[in-house]
C-alpha cells in the first residue's frame, strides 16, 4: 500500500505543476462515475503482470479510451512503457523505451 500511496502523491501533484487541472478533475470524475478504474484497483490488476517495478504512472485519454501509462524498470534494467485499459484493467501494449 505505501507504493500506492506513494505512486498517487507522485501523479497528483505532478498533473498539478503542469497547471492540467482539467484533465485531474476529468481523471477523479471518471473515476467516480465508475467509468475507469482507480490507479489503486489498477495496479492490483496489473502488478503481477507488469515486467518489473513502476518507477511513474500518468492516466490520459486517447482517442476517448482512457489509459494508464507505467514506466517500468524491468529485472534486465530495460525501461518499458505499459499501456493498460483504465476500464478493464487489460494491458493493452508495452513497449521497450
Amino acid at each position: 500500500m505505501l507504493a500506492v500511496a506513494t505512486l498517487v502523491a507522485t501523479v497528483l501533484p505532478a498533473a498539478a505543476r503542469d497547471g492540467d487541472h482539467d484533465r485531474r478533475d476529468d481523471v477523479r470524475r471518471a473515476v467516480e462515475a465508475g467509468d475507469i478504474k482507480s490507479l489503486a484497483d489498477i495496479l492490483n490488476t496489473v502488478r503481477a503482470q507488469l515486467p518489473g517495478e513502476v518507477a511513474g504512472v500518468e492516466v490520459e485519454r486517447k482517442n476517448g479510451i482512457w489509459l494508464y501509462e507505467f514506466r517500468v524498470v524491468g529485472a534486465n534494467g530495460r525501461l518499458y512503457d505499459v499501456y493498460v485499459d483504465a476500464r478493464s484493467g487489460t494491458i493493452v501494449r508495452t513497449k521497450e523505451k
